[in-house]
């Protein structure tokens, strides 16, 4: 049979076999990731033709020579050598050109209340091997010499009355974000940490201000970063010898050797490493410097579409104690579209990760110019980046959509620096020579940079200025990070192109701004330290005094300065009575929950701007309260 259909994510699709390509292991590598091990190439066999493709699902991707037989003849024949393990056919679908390669695990889901015992009956009659349970109700399972193609028993499984939905575990080809089109305008010089309009070395004008506000959030900060911050980058192509990213190297992992040995020097394969360059380059005194210097660089090497994989890259990051993750890859095709399995994967790094705060998750929208955004970035969890230039436009390569949270900085206009893996080889021109320069011009250290753009550099950029945030808040949960880039976004483009919720289809909520977020995440850090220390611990005791008042409605509006927090109801009494009669101001009271108990936060208030509050707020401070000012609209 040529055709199949299946289950991929959340549709049915038929699968075609590929008329050229197999896929093959080689007999006697280690088994890694239980399903894969790493491919050794078959180039040097005499039944291989041309070898296409490593590492797709554990194997490699061959041209057979098929001598006048069929294909399907062929592959059996090869499958009895004694130099190959595994072989399969490669597939494609109808709408999509992209490899599909089964890698022999299917993740059966079972209807509520099938027992163990039954769903091992299931395993026993297609002849599957056990291999983890994921819940009570969902197990891996893998093919045996015994079983079927596991795309055939994903097919007949499906109308098994005990199982709910079956899915083989496939890997495709993803697409990387980085945008090398040769007639695009890139950029030069760190603009998007700083942008005064001018390039230092060239004649372009920028548009001053269209950049992130990093090296603004970094004298609020009053350095750059911490170095207990975590950034994992999952991509393809680390240059670990590279300056810029080798003395921060942690707990590097390579997804098809298992290790931390991580690949390089395949020239297909290089956007790894100027992706980590933007957003913790080293500050060594030469060459460039990322939005988060400072920062721990954990490289997951090796994007994949299979679902194992896919668990194991986020596991990964989780177990390791990364605290962002950044992905400047995924796709657009809707035939690849996330499966529930990938969709909870992510949530649960992104909602279990760091003790329980959740890992901060990125993902980019893509470069294809579509009204839809890449599949993975529109999960709920994720904070998903678009591409502005550097004269605070959107970049028309940008993909667009409703889930869309935030944009910043990237080519469209004049492209960054990033670094350059040591075997990158550029850009191929018509001309068929190799440029890393939209004017040609080398820049620092010959051979270690290149102009860079596309959502590929936005998304790590974010992510560095994630890692401020973090650095100067770490207690901040993932969904607070998100809702504070979200308030703290810079409005670009057409007020127009705003719905009322202050959301953007182009730029998400705004354009990133690396200084207020800095802000008001010292804001929230503080906000916590005075609601988790009432201003007075011990009990009211009984003559201090009798109290008449009365109780109205506050609108939350304005701006008030806040005195602390009281865990005891008969203190704010006392607090507010003196505090009315020294100053002679409205005095607002909100009743909260902190941990199980009631808390009384005190402010004193009802200032209709912010400077009247701050001005306020130095009298208190010279009276010996420790206060801060705040939004009235906060308290709600």
């Amino acid at each position: 049979m040529s055709t199949i259909k299946i289950r991929i994510g959340k549709r049915k699709v038929t699968l075609h076999k590929s008329s050229q390509l197999v896929g093959l292991k080689r007999k006697g590598t280690a088994e890694m990731l239980n399903a894969r091990s790493i491919p050794k190439s078959f180039s040097d066999s005499s039944f291989v033709k041309s070898n296409i493709y490593n590492t797709l699902g554990g194997f490699n991707i061959v041209k057979l020579r098929t001598d006048g037989t069929s294909l399907d003849w062929k592959l059996n024949e090869v499958r009895s050598y004694d130099t190959v393990d595994v072989g399969t056919h490669v597939y494609y679908t109808d709408e999509s050109e992209r490899m599909l390669v089964p890698t022999g695990e299917l993740y059966i889901t079972f209807y509520e209340g099938v027992s163990e015992e039954e769903q091992n009956i299931v395993l026993d009659e297609y002849k599957l091997n056990f291999v983890r349970r994921r819940n009570s109700n969902c197990i891996v399972a893998k093919v045996t010499v015994y079983s079927k193609n596991p795309l055939k028993v994903a097919a007949e499984m499906e109308s098994y009355s005990l199982v709910r939905v079956v899915e083989p575990d496939l890997d495709a080809i993803l697409d990387d974000y980085d945008f090398a089109e040769p007639d695009d305008d890139l950029l030069d010089h760190l603009w998007h940490l700083k942008n005064t309009g001018k390039v230092a070395d060239v004649n372009w004008p920028l548009k001053p201000d269209a950049d992130s506000k990093v090296i603004d959030a970094w004298k609020r900060m009053g350095n750059t970063g911490s170095d207990d911050v975590v950034i994992a980058v999952i991509d393809n192509g680390f240059d670990l010898s590279h300056p810029d990213l080798k003395d921060s190297v942690y707990k590097p992992w390579d997804l098809w050797s298992n290790s931390s040995r991580i690949q390089h020097g395949d020239p297909r394969f290089t956007h790894g490493t100027p992706c980590a360059s933007v957003a913790l380059a080293a500050s060594n005194g030469k060459g460039i410097v990322g939005a988060a210097p400072n920062a721990k660089f954990m490289p997951v090497s090796g994007t994949s579409f299979s679902l194992r994989a896919t668990e194991q890259m986020f596991e990964y990051c989780v177990k390791n104690d990364a605290d962002i993750i950044s992905c400047s890859w995924g796709t657009t095709d809707p035939l690849y579209s996330l499966s529930a399995i990938k969709e909870e994967v992510i949530k649960e790094a992104a909602t279990k990760g760091r003790d329980g705060k959740g890992c901060v998750v990125l993902f980019a929208v893509g470069n294809e110019s579509k009204d839809y955004i890449n599949y993975y970035s529109a999960h709920p969890d994720v904070i998903a980046v678009g591409a502005s230039t550097s004269k605070d436009e959107h970049a028309d390569y940008s993909n667009r959509g409703g889930e869309v949270t935030i944009c910043a900085p990237s080519n469209g206009d004049w492209p960054i620096i990033a670094a350059r893996a040591w075997w990158d080889e550029g850009v191929s021109w018509e001309t068929g020579t190799y440029r890393f320069w939209r004017d040609g011009k080398e820049r620092g250290e010959p051979g270690k940079y290149k102009h860079f753009g596309g959502t590929s550099s936005s998304t790590p950029l974010v992510a560095g200025i994630c890692a401020l945030m973090l650095s100067v808040n770490p207690d901040l949960t993932s969904k607070q990070v998100k809702e504070i880039l979200i308030k703290t976004a810079d409005k670009i483009g057409s007020p127009l192109e705003y719905d009322t919720d202050g959301h953007s289809l182009k730029y998400g909520h705004g354009k990133v701004n690396a200084d207020k977020a800095v802000k008001e995440a010292l804001r929230y850090r503080d906000e916590k330290v005075g609601t988790s220390q009432p201003a007075i611990e011990a009990p009211v005791k009984k003559g201090r005094g009798i109290f008449r008042f009365t109780v109205e409605r506050q609108a939350p509006e304005g701006f008030g300065v806040q005195i602390g927090a009281f865990a005891e109801y008969g203190n704010v009494l006392i607090q507010v009575e003196e505090l009315q009669r020294k100053y002679d101001r409205p005095v607002i009271v909100s009743i909260n929950e902190l941990e199980g108990k009631t808390v009384y936060k005190v402010v004193v208030g009802g200032f209709d701007e912010l400077s009247e509050a701050k001005t306020f707020s130095k009298t208190l401070k010279d009276d010996g309260f420790n206060i801060y000012v705040r939004s009235i609209e906060g308290l709600a």
